[in-house]
């Protein structure tokens, strides 16, 4: 079962973010880069498969020096390789440009499943899982919380939250699938697998690689336009609700809500 996951680096959740002089980008001074939440559950995930039905796992990302701790943490979980997308050309690019940089980097690949986060947690857009398995012309779930493969079948069944019940859905390899919270409980490297990730293969590729025109990438080529960024607004400071029974301050809650809040 040879398994591809594609991960990108994101801003730490903790990092203070603050918003450019020129309004649609953040300062990127002095933040932290991860790997994104979502593509962690797709790496575990794959790291599951691979324990059960064994072979080999490829790990993608597009960027230059910042996604190779991303990488290398991928590798110190146990994914077997990595190829990373290295063009100044692509940087900026949109949702789409980097599901084709994906697309034309695995076409050629022996894989039969594909994992992606369900979305980027920085755009949060949920586009580059679904266009990437369109582009590979292959079946994709979104929104797994539950894989399962039938080697002898050639099919994946996957489970799938909708409006508050599962959806259970199934198709043929190769497949495409996004993981979200729910599927598994990613793990944390060990030293050791720290120390050999180092030794792993890591290849480094360009557009031309690909066969790809740099022309067609980058903020310039983007689809969707960021137009402003806009901080959200500061929240007013809480009320704590006074009272020495719970009766009394159901009271004090009830007088609030009708004499400041005016809410009836």
């Amino acid at each position: 079962m040879n398994i591809i996951v594609c991960i990108k680096v994101v801003p730490d959740t903790e990092n203070d973010i603050k918003i450019a002089s020129d309004g649609k980008t953040i300062l990127t001074d002095n933040i932290k880069w991860v790997m994104n939440p979502y593509d962690e559950y797709g790496v575990e995930e794959a790291l599951r498969i691979k324990e059960k039905l064994g072979g080999e796992i490829t790990v993608i990302s597009i960027g230059s020096k910042l996604v190779k701790e991303a990488v290398r943490t991928a590798l110190a979980m146990g994914a077997d390789k990595a190829i990373i997308i290295n063009d100044a050309a692509v940087e900026g690019s949109d949702s789409i440009a980097s599901a084709k940089i994906l697309a034309a980097t695995i076409k050629d690949l022996d894989f039969d499943l594909v994992f992606t986060g369900q979305r980027g947690i920085d755009e949060d857009m949920g586009v580059v899982g679904p266009a990437l398995g369109e582009l590979l012309n292959i079946p994709h779930h979104s929104l797994a919380v539950k894989v399962e493969i039938n080697e002898k079948e050639k099919t994946v069944r996957v489970n799938k939250p909708v409006e508050g019940e599962t959806l259970v859905v199934e198709s043929s390899l190769p497949a495409l699938i996004t993981a979200q919270k729910g599927l598994n409980e990613p793990r944390y490297p060990k030293l050791p697998a720290i120390m050999k990730a180092s030794k792993k293969p890591l290849e480094e590729k360009g557009l031309s690689d690909l066969g790809l025109s740099p022309s067609d990438f980058g903020k310039d080529a983007r689809k969707l336009k960021i137009i402003e960024l806009i901080p959200p607004p500061e929240r007013k400071e809480g009320i704590i609700i006074e009272g020495e029974t719970p009766q009394e301050k159901a009271v004090e809650l009830a007088r609030i809500l009708h004499e400041e809040a005016k809410i009836f």
